[in-house]
């Protein structure tokens, strides 16, 4: 440079030609601005066309390094304007995809160049919405999504576009306002199902039975779900720690409604995320992280330290071919002046060679205007070295910047893992600590094992000394054993005479004790052998007898005659052959018993299990019938209900007393369903009676329905209203009632009181619309309304000397002002009722006088009177009853005036009645 500066110096005249193109400047610029547009517009083409495959990453890097070369996305914008996006849905599909990239990893002045833009994104969303084929729904909800992140970024600008943050930045975001934080992760929640529908609807529009990730039209759909994924990662994990924050501020109960919508999107992001990571595409891609097999539990503070945060991994890539080399800007700035300085001179050696430096102002020579072109051709060459360096230069800083991104992804990842590795030492921890629990409980098991085995060899011990001691005792029984049966040998010689023959007898009489038992069990399980029993019965009887005449003859002569021994022991044997004989017939008749037994057994086991399937016919008998006629009943109510559309019912009309008796009908017969609900609830037999009551409740409730419908016809609108709705409410209750009694799982829940509430709402409005006056007898009249006149009259006095006592009271106690208010008003209502009075005079004046012209009688006219106003009886009734309420129930004057404003003057009416039927 010491070289160019010098011969500047002394070159006068060429220099300034030099310099005006060097200042004017347009030109390189100008240039390069046109170079970049060429470049930028090549790519953008490249990138977003019509050919159903996925975009090349090399064509929307250079975008991406476009719009950090230009610090914005005009260029952008004004190639994807010519695009006709409206018309084309893969053309949108791809633009989409692009854009996408550029909000995430392009310059931060993209957002703000692209929002002019947004009403065009959202018609362009609806247009392709009304498209349910091919690419138009995904456009659509595309379109919608880019809207949204766009909303979101311009509310949140703390945000990056590629939603990368660390804690620190993420509290700052919400300003350490719990409000700020609530409103915050409402948004993300919107966010994040922009996110996921797009996900779900292109999942949606893929055959997954083939394998379309491998196929160029599957790979076209699957490719922008890279930016979602990446999208999603972040926001849940945003999310998680946003939650736990919440419920660390606020109620759990406030926050019910954010932990559902949490619950419901941690499931569709969980099933999207496995089912991504299943295909072929994505697995050379990317690295999709899997969501925990069960969602955070927010209620438990301690819990975020179980939360791993979702790390999505990109791995590198090798360099391509098409790919170019790249450095950052910042390396660029570092590059010092001298190293400039040196290769400057180093070109400008290598071009004009060492003569130039040897004879600098030889001006005169014939190549120096050959020489000054060729210092304006290497200026110009320079310029553009320098252009493409700076060009290089800032490429190189975009893939320093994507290459930084994806160190700081690898570096979220490790800090993942060795988050897990925490968890999983202190999962190993709490192991170890349960291991030593149970250890030490084991050694406590082992020493209460060697207790007891001590406690056993003691207690084995004694059992030997017990073993000597009972054989000891058992020797010294054995000993008094034979003396005992030395003693008994003895004595048994002197009694054995008299011990055979009391032996004998004793057999004896068992054996006629075993025969009789015998005997008369086989004569009640067997009635037709019971002759030939009897006959033997009778026999050993007999022989029993002898038996026992002989033993008694020969016991008398036991002690007088030695000699008859041996006859008496021939006898004995001869009863005992006739025993032995009798046993023998005895052990025939128990077989033949046996036998009977066992027939007797296997008849009732037939007859049993006869009898059960007999009850179980009759009990599924009992279920159809029961289900037949609930479903009969219910078909009645049910065409009753639809009769009540039908025009032909209009022509229809009906009373309301007629309604009255049918409702009571109604509420008589559920009495009766109840009470065979219970019968049959007690004793299921009989389902007769349940039927009947069920079919005859259907009928009357039909009855009842197309009554109410018709009494409906012959009243004002409302009244008409609400007793068709009352009907219909009727109805629909009858089903449920007997939609219940028809199983028999039900029948015992079966509940009447909401059909007796709608009966009940049914009679209170056919009361209502019942005629007035119906219930006084028509002689009673003409008395009553007398009784009532008159009664009136001294309630008008009664009230009047009220009136005039707190009069008196007001003047005794009262002064000024609230005097003459007070005597104003009681004097007004001292007025009310002196012209009260009067007409009620004016009345019995104008009744005498009608009733002595003799055309209408007293009771007849009272009677037109009932009918024409279906009202009370008589005006005057009313007046009596409302004065001396009115004035008993005031505390004073200003209480009086505001009960005179309730006193209603019926009589002006009852007047006007007389006069028309005076005229």
């Amino acid at each position: 440079m010491d070289r160019v500066a010098s011969s500047m110096k002394q070159v006068p005249n060429p220099l300034p030609k030099v310099l005006s193109r060097r200042g004017a400047g347009a030109g390189p610029e100008a240039a390069e601005r046109e170079s970049f547009e060429r470049s930028q517009t090549v790519s953008i083409n490249k990138a977003i066309n019509t050919q159903e495959v996925a975009v090349k990453e090399k064509h929307a890097r250079t975008c991406i390094l476009g719009t950090h070369h230009e610090k914005g996305a005009q260029t952008f914008w004004s190639v994807v304007n010519r695009l006709p996006l409206s018309s084309n849905a893969v053309l949108c599909w791809k633009f989409c995809h692009v854009f996408h990239k550029l909000l995430r990893d392009g310059h931060p002045n993209v957002l703000k160049d692209s929002l002019r833009y947004k009403n065009e994104l959202s018609d362009m969303s609806r247009m392709w919405g009304h498209l349910s084929e091919g690419y138009g729904q995904l456009c659509s909800i595309y379109l919608r999504l880019l809207r949204t992140k766009m909303e979101y970024h311009t509310k949140n600008p703390r945000f990056p576009g590629n939603l990368q943050m660390s804690d620190r930045q993420l509290d700052e975001a919400g300003e350490s306002d719990v409000n700020n934080f609530f409103q915050l992760t409402v948004e993300m929640f919107d966010y994040l199902e922009c996110e996921l529908n797009l996900f779900q609807t292109v999942f949606s529009s893929l055959d997954m039975s083939r394998s379309v990730s491998v196929t160029t039209a599957g790979q076209c759909r699957l490719a922008p779900l890279i930016q979602v994924i990446l999208d999603c990662s972040h926001l849940y994990d945003y999310t998680v720690k946003l939650l736990f924050k919440l419920h660390s501020c606020l109620p759990a109960d406030t926050l019910q409604g954010h932990r559902d919508r949490f619950m419901e999107q941690f499931k569709k992001l969980k099933d999207l995320f496995y089912r991504s990571s299943n295909l072929q595409y994505f697995k050379r891609l990317i690295q999709i992280p899997q969501l925990p097999e069960n969602p955070p539990n927010f209620l438990r503070a301690s819990a975020l330290s179980e939360h791993i945060s979702p790390v999505v991994v990109i791995p590198v890539e090798a360099s391509s071919p098409d790919s170019e080399p790249v450095l950052e800007k910042d390396d660029l700035m570092e590059m010092d002046a001298a190293s400039q300085q040196n290769f400057f001179d180093n070109k400008f050696d290598d071009i004009f060679g060492s003569s130039f430096s040897s004879d600098p102002f030889n001006f005169n020579n014939q190549n120096g205007m050959r020489s000054r072109e060729k210092k304006d051709t290497l200026i110009d060459h320079l310029y553009r070295e320098i252009n493409g360096l700076k060009k290089e230069m800032e490429n190189i800083q975009a893939e320093k910047h994507l290459a930084l991104l994806q160190l700081k992804g690898r570096i979220s990842e490790l800090e993942a893992e060795l988050a897990e590795q925490r968890h999983l030492r202190r999962q190993a921890a709490d192991e170890s600590e349960f291991l030593r629990a149970e250890l030490d409980e084991l050694n406590k098991k082992r020493e209460d094992t060697e207790k007891a085995q001590r406690s056993l060899t003691e207690i084995e011990k004694k059992a030997q000394t017990n073993e000597q001691r009972y054989s000891k005792l058992k020797e010294k029984y054995t000993e008094l054993v034979q003396n005992h049966a030395d003693l008994l040998r003895k004595n048994a010689e002197v009694a054995r005479q008299v011990t055979v023959m009391r032996q004998a007898q004793a057999d004896l009489q068992r054996e006629k004790k075993e025969l009789e038992d015998t005997f008369h069990h086989a004569n009640e399980q067997a009635q037709r052998k019971t002759q030939e029993q009897t006959e033997v019965l009778e026999t050993l009887k007999q022989e029993l007898s002898i038996s026992k005449h002989e033993f008694q003859v020969l016991q008398g002569t036991l002690e007088t005659s030695a000699q008859s021994e041996a006859k008496w022991n021939m006898q004995i044997e001869g009863l005992e052959k006739e025993r032995t004989s009798l046993a023998k017939i005895a052990s025939e008749r128990y077989e033949e018993i046996s036998s009977l037994r066992n027939q007797l057994e296997r008849t009732q086991s037939e007859l049993t299990s006869a009898q059960e399937s007999m009850h179980q016919i009759a009990k599924d008998q009992r279920k159809s019938i029961l289900l037949e006629t609930g479903q009969e009943a219910e078909k009645m109510v049910k065409d009753t209900l639809s009769q009540l559309e039908d025009p032909i019912l209009i022509s229809c009309t009906g009373s309301a007393d007629h309604l009255l008796f049918k409702t009571n009908c109604v509420l008589k017969c559920i009495d009766q369903v109840e009470e065979a609900q219970k019968q049959y609830l007690t004793s299921s037999d009989d389902v007769s009676g349940l039927a009947r009551s069920m079919t005859l409740l259907a009928h009357l409730v039909s009855d009842t329905i197309l009554q109410g419908s018709a009494t409906s016809l012959t009243t004002s609108l409302e009244p008409a209203e609400m007793l068709t709705d009352a009907c219909k409410e009727c109805g629909r209750e009858a089903l449920l009632y007997l939609s219940a009694l028809k199983e028999e799982d039900s029948l015992r829940n079966a509940d009447s009181t909401a059909m007796k509430s709608c009966l009940s709402m049914i009679t209170a409005i056919g009361e209502e619309l019942r005629p007035r006056g119906l219930d006084i007898r028509q002689e009673e009249l003409g008395d009553l309304v007398d009784k009532e006149m008159a009664a009136t009259s001294a309630a008008i006095e009664t009230a009047t000397a009220r009136i005039e006592e707190m009069l008196n009271k007001s003047r005794a106690g009262d002064t000024g002002v609230k005097l003459e208010v007070n005597e104003r008003i009681l004097g007004s209502c001292t007025s009310l009722m002196q012209a009260i009075q009067v007409l009620i005079m004016a009345s019995k004046d104008l009744q005498k006088e009608i009733v002595e012209s003799g055309r209408v009688t007293p009771r007849s006219m009272y009677q037109a009177l009932v009918s024409l106003l279906n009202t009370n009886l008589t005006s005057p009734c009313l007046v009596g009853i409302k004065c001396p309420l009115s004035i008993s129930d005031s505390t004073g004057p200003e209480q009086n005036s505001l009960c005179s404003h309730t006193l209603p003057i019926p009589s002006i009416f009852y007047l006007q009645f007389l006069c028309l039927c005076w005229d």
